[in-house]
């Protein structure tokens, strides 16, 4: 699904029980970056990643400077090659779950039976859009059938455009597509009618309003041709704009105690995501999130930004923890005692030219 081709370094398995600094649950966007990121500061690094990007479908991501239009699945595979360069292990697989050691690190299970251990979580496990329920529709996800402007308005400007209402924010992308086609058409379906002042600004731009229920999309060479009413005709359109429900994937962090919460847009429940701070630090101590399923309008710039600035942190933490126990050891007498025997040793072999 994901149209890369795995690359030799890439592993089917991961080590037996092996432990990593961190291990970074998603090889997305988000990541990869986070990945990058953590193999330059001299860490070790595994990915585990399923294959199934959400931005699959797409012909391109656009509005990533330096990469427009560039296809999805060459981003992911120049992002593997880019973590591997710096030591980072990448393997094709699922996390099933994953628990707390006594030593204060997880224990990783993957799909395939195996384990590993980490000191860190980074999770980038993305989220599902939930579709509407209507005949032909999923089938055209991604290419005829969008929701993010930012993302495709270009490529179908001046197309007719239709938008499904099925939440009380259908006028309002009504109104912002029509900054990209001047055949804008709102389908009310299982949405609220406008009221008489959004009647004015959708008449005032030009946006005709469809007042029923959407039966079925139809289709013509493979695309979308129109739109067919439960009671009335087939009118046409080349696009149709909808709202997904945006569900993180949270399997693995649910097995850590941590559950999405509800996000709403004017009093409707629109995602289910992962609450964060702003570095992606999660209530569980020594996970992080990044990417959409912490936030789930985040594009592919801000998912890979926010896998950095994840990284960063988990950086930071490793540090801490790891001056903490050298300063902890440096106290114990034991150890300060073996610690001056080695300089003593080191001292005499200088002295005799060693």
């Amino acid at each position: 699904m994901n149209g890369y081709t795995a690359h030799p370094a890439d592993r089917d398995r991961a080590p037996a029980e092996r432990r990593y600094d961190v291990v970074v649950v998603g090889g997305g966007a988000a990541g990869l970056s986070g990945a990058l990121t953590l193999g330059r500061a001299r860490r070790s690094v595994l990915v585990v990643d399923a294959g199934e990007p959400r931005n699959a479908p797409a012909e391109g991501i656009h509005g990533l400077l330096g990469n427009e239009g560039t296809p999805p699945a060459a981003l992911l595979a120049t992002g593997r090659d880019e973590v591997r360069g710096y030591g980072g292990e990448i393997v094709d697989d699922t996390v099933v779950a994953a628990e707390r050691g006594a030593d204060g690190g997880f224990r990783v299970t993957l799909a395939d039976g195996g384990a590993v251990r980490a000191a860190r979580l980074l999770v980038t496990t993305g989220l599902v859009d939930r579709l509407p329920a209507l005949p032909g529709l999923a089938e055209l996800w991604g290419t005829d059938v969008l929701h993010c402007p930012y993302c495709h308005g270009w490529e179908i400007r001046d197309r007719a455009i239709g938008v499904l209402a099925t939440g009380p924010q259908a006028v309002a992308q009504a109104l912002l597509w029509r900054q990209w086609s001047d055949r804008v058409t709102l389908f009310t379906h299982t949405g609220p009618e406008p009221g008489e002042q959004e009647y004015e600004q959708l008449a005032a731009r030009g946006i005709a309003v469809v007042v029923g229920t959407v039966a079925a999309l139809e289709t013509a060479g493979g695309g979308l041709s129109g739109v067919r009413l439960a009671e009335g005709p087939v009118i046409a359109c080349r696009t149709l704009v909808v709202a997904p429900y945006f569900a993180a994937r949270a399997d693995v962090l649910a097995s850590l105690g941590l559950e999405t919460v509800g996000q709403e847009v004017a009093g409707q429940e629109t995602a289910r995501r992962i609450e964060a701070d702003a570095t992606g630090a999660t209530a569980v101590p020594g996970v992080w999130v990044a990417g959409n399923v912490a936030d789930p309008l985040e594009k592919v710039a801000g998912a890979i930004a926010s896998g950095v600035r994840a990284a960063a942190a988990v950086n930071a933490d490793l540090v801490a923890e790891e001056t903490r126990r050298a300063v902890a050891a440096r106290r114990d007498p034991f150890s300060a005692e073996r610690e001056r025997e080695v300089c003593t040793a080191v001292l005499g072999d200088r002295r005799h030219g060693l």
